[in-house]
């Protein structure tokens, strides 16, 4: 999915806005608010929630061992249950891609689709194909397992058939499942260690607003993951919304399980809403939040007069109604139904407007990415 993004000015110099503007916020030292808002998401919402991914990886970790053990159906059904439950969780913590999971890159190695078939193929007669590279990006992750689980074969017993029928080649394909979920382990660990160790403290002390500051890589990162990875990602894309209105719906998430990807979605979007209000991962209880955070700026539509973070929140149940509408099979939506896929991508157009523009303005932030949809 990363490939189709090229760079070009950032949406900071198009006019983008919906005709809406937001009032000057008051010229006030917010940076002891900004430290407890920095605060509460370290240690209520992102260190939580990796730690709950954690132990849903881990546990899809175990069943696939027990399926290069053993490949049975009881074992993939096992292992497939297991992957269901990790990919489900991912999409809480996909969001969090500053500090540490923006070093480590872990977003485009665990979840770049579609998944490269040939390519995979490839690296199962190479042993000594190198998965650190931009180049692998869609070998690995999530959508690689899912064809390596779901993909190869039309029945269960065609994709056993796919690991036991020729006990070499088999034995390859086994084993290139155990370097994928390895080096996921691998890079899962490099950032909740920074997260558990001294990237915590650091976070919530960088309380500025420059480039470098806390909140303006973490405002980025999430503007950038709603625009890219959840808007244009998962209904854009495959919609044909964007991209010169060409239809994918083989570029849909979890091709191969095709049942599953309105409920990452979902998933994805609910736990995008649930971070921009604060919201404890354990508890459920509203925090310091970007929101907070806004309405103390007194952040407010010119035209409305109503408070930003408002908007941006109702803006949110609407694409949340749009998505609710579908049905589970995303690829068969955009063959049959895609005018409501499409639909979707618009409503969240509509946030990205309010995100990007209106939300950054009124926290000083500068967006520093770009992006080519011309938004």
């Amino acid at each position: 999915m990363k490939k189709y993004f090229l760079p070009i000015i950032t949406c900071m110099l198009l006019s983008c806005g919906d005709g809406s503007e937001t009032t000057t916020p008051e010229t006030v030292d917010q940076g002891k608010d900004r430290a407890l808002v920095l605060a509460h998401y370290a240690d209520n919402i992102i260190i939580p929630a990796y730690t709950n991914f954690k132990v849903k990886f881990d546990v899809m970790k175990t069943k696939s061992a027990a399926f290069t053990a053993k490949p049975d159906l009881a074992t993939l059904t096992e292992f497939r249950a297991a992957w269901i439950d990790a990919y489900t969780e991912w999409q809480k913590v996909e969001l969090f891609d500053f500090g540490p999971a923006e070093k480590e890159t872990i977003r485009s190695f665990y979840n770049i689709y579609p998944t490269n078939v040939n390519n995979i193929l490839e690296n199962i007669d190479n042993t000594s194909a190198n998965l650190e590279v931009p180049a692998s990006y869609a070998n690995q992750g999530f959508p690689a397992l899912d064809y390596l689980l779901n993909g190869v074969g039309v029945t269960d017993a065609q994709i056993l058939a796919f690991y036991t029928a020729n006990s070499a080649q088999g034995q390859k394909r086994l084993a290139y499942i155990t370097r994928l979920t390895d080096r996921m382990s691998l890079l899962l660990t490099k950032v909740t260690t920074d997260w558990n160790g001294t990237y915590r403290d650091t976070f919530v002390s960088k309380t500025g607003l420059d480039i470098g500051s806390s909140t303006s890589l973490m405002i980025n990162g999430l503007v950038l993951h709603y625009e890219r990875f959840i808007r244009s990602g998962k209904f854009g894309i495959p919609s044909g919304a964007m991209l010169n209105g060409v239809v994918s719906p083989e570029k849909v998430e979890a091709f191969y399980k095709k049942d599953l990807s309105k409920t990452l979605a979902l998933t994805a979007h609910q736990a995008y809403v649930d971070y921009f209000n604060g919201k404890n991962f354990k508890t459920g209880v509203e925090g310091p939040s970007i929101k907070t955070y806004m309405d103390e700026l007194k952040a407010k539509d010119a035209v409305s007069g109503k408070m930003l973070s408002e908007l941006i929140n109702a803006q949110f149940e609407v694409s949340k109604t749009k998505i609710n509408a579908l049905k589970p099979n995303f690829y068969e939506e955009v063959k049959t139904n895609n005018t409501a896929m499409q639909a979707v991508y618009t409503e969240m157009q509509n946030v990205i407007k309010m995100l990007k523009v209106d939300m950054t303005s009124a926290m000083s932030i500068t967006i520093t990415y770009t992006d080519n949809d011309g938004d």
